[in-house]
């Protein structure tokens, strides 16, 4: 099993930035690759970024391609997703999840194994 925290979300204004951890326990963080996805309410969870094991390669959904990073710090069971020009749009709860596979269905929850509780990002306008 392992555990899933975030943190890092709260209520910021159209172009600020937010940084959100998520620290993972209870098994070796390496041998999985990471996630984040979002819900808004009234809508499905979907896919936001995801990162490989050793974190040399990553994926993005294109709304939020050159806006968001996605890093981690094994050293830290760690992953982080920093998050640049915010937009209302953005407004979400946000998860991170962790997957034994990655490569070109990264953005399909089935791909994930273990999920976070979620942080609320509010963006107002």
């Amino acid at each position: 099993q392992v555990q899933l925290v975030e943190s890092g979300g709260g209520l910021v204004q159209t172009g600020d930035s937010l940084r959100m951890s998520c620290v993972a326990s209870g098994h070796t963080f390496t041998i999985y690759a990471m996630g984040w996805f979002r819900q808004a309410p009234g809508k499905e969870r979907e896919f936001v970024a995801a990162i490989n094991w050793v974190g040399g390669d990553t994926y993005y959904h294109d709304s939020v391609k050159d806006r968001f990073t996605i890093s981690r710090e094994n050293a830290k069971d760690t992953v982080l997703l920093q998050m640049n020009s915010l937009k209302p749009e953005d407004t979400a709860v946000y998860y991170c999840a962790a997957g034994r596979r990655y490569g070109s269905r990264s953005y399909d929850r089935a791909w994930y194994d273990y999920w976070g509780q979620g942080t609320q990002v509010t963006v107002s306008s």
